[in-house]
This record gives C-alpha cells, sequence and structure tokens, in this order.
C-alpha cells in the first residue's frame, strides 16, 4: 500500500486531584476549549469535550506518530498551568492516573453523545461508578487499592 490511513481515537477521562470538585461552572467551558486547543497544537483533532466539577472527557484523535503518554502529560501540565495563571484556584491539580479507552470510528458518535451529556449524565452516576464500569467495559484489570 503506497499510503497510511488511520482512525486512532481515543476516549480520556481525568480527574481533578482527590476528585475534589474544582471545576467552577463560571469557567468549565473555558476550560474545554482550552483542552481542544492543546490537542490542537500537539497535531490532534479534538471531536468532543465536557465533564463536570471533578472531571473531564474528551474525544480526541491522534496521529501514529503521537505517543499518548506525552499527549496526556502536556494535556495536564498546560492545562493545570492556564488555570493556575488564568483562573486563580492555587489548590488546582489533576490526578496523576488517567484513562484510556480506544474508540472505533463507528462508534464515536455514541462517545461524543455521551460526552455532551456530561452533567445530566452525573445527576445520577458518581464518577468512580463511571470510571469503573469504563474499565468493565474495557477488559481492563485493576486493583481496587490503586483506583482512588
Amino acid at each position: 500500500m503506497p499510503s497510511t490511513h488511520l482512525s486512532l481515537h481515543y476516549h480520556l477521562v481525568f480527574s481533578t486531584k482527590n476528585r475534589a470538585p474544582m471545576i467552577a461552572d463560571d469557567w468549565r467551558e473555558r476550560l474545554h476549549a482550552f483542552l481542544g486547543g492543546i490537542v490542537q497544537n500537539l497535531g490532534g483533532t479534538p471531536a468532543a469535550i465536557s465533564g463536570v466539577a471533578d472531571h473531564v472527557h474528551l474525544l480526541i484523535g491522534l496521529r501514529a506518530t503521537h505517543c499518548l503518554a506525552d499527549v496526556m502529560r502536556e494535556l495536564k501540565a498546560v492545562s493545570s498551568r492556564w488555570v493556575h495563571e488564568e483562573i486563580g484556584p492555587p489548590a488546582f491539580a489533576w490526578q496523576e492516573g488517567y484513562g484510556a479507552f480506544t474508540v472505533g470510528a463507528p462508534q464515536c458518535g455514541a462517545v461524543r453523545n455521551y460526552i455532551a451529556k456530561q452533567e445530566e449524565h452525573h445527576r445520577v452516576k458518581t464518577f468512580q461508578e463511571e470510571y469503573i464500569e469504563f474499565l468493565k467495559l474495557g477488559g481492563v484489570e485493576y486493583d481496587d487499592r490503586y483506583l482512588w
């Protein structure tokens, strides 16, 4: 084959440190837009970004040359610095870990819809319940002692 064709989509989930409700309603959309800008600056494609006070969800497309760990490190470091410089809460920080789940192109619409409805979704389900569900659906082995 003379050229390369890729469809690499990831559903990323990461929370504030200790899942503290630090992301206020009045600047949440600005944070989501900023996260999308980081993805674009890294050469990726932000397809959906949303979240609630204690975590964010992103659906992004990446290139074959991207290293997911590097993308996550940049997303968290640059956005954390932005929050400190532009918004001001000195205690703001992201939790160390994250969840990353591959998404097939046919499922991107459903994931985009899921991400868009985060506030509605979290009226009935906690972040912890949601995250464990993702791990189970993704077939990811985990140890309860190291989740939170």
